[in-house]
């Protein structure tokens, strides 16, 4: 096309994504998701520091908020 190439992006089943935030902005997230009446699903401390924060986007899939932390390389 040209204004650039749009990569393959299908997938079947039920998927999972995570979006990086920064820690000090969690809070804020999380009272969004209330707002918009979106469980949270489940959260998660993790051994290095980080936490996760998992939720259901409206097809169903699970997507995730990620601070650092989580990961060696995250």
């Amino acid at each position: 096309m040209p204004g650039g190439v749009i990569p393959a992006h299908d997938g079947e089943g039920k998927l999972h994504a995570a979006f990086a935030i920064a820690a000090d902005d969690l809070p804020v997230w999380e009272k969004r998701l209330d707002q918009l009446g979106i469980a949270v699903e489940s959260r998660m401390s993790w051994p290095l520091g980080g936490t996760s924060v998992y939720f259901r986007d409206p097809d169903g899939h699970l997507l995730e908020l990620v601070t650092p932390k989580v990961w060696p390389t995250y």
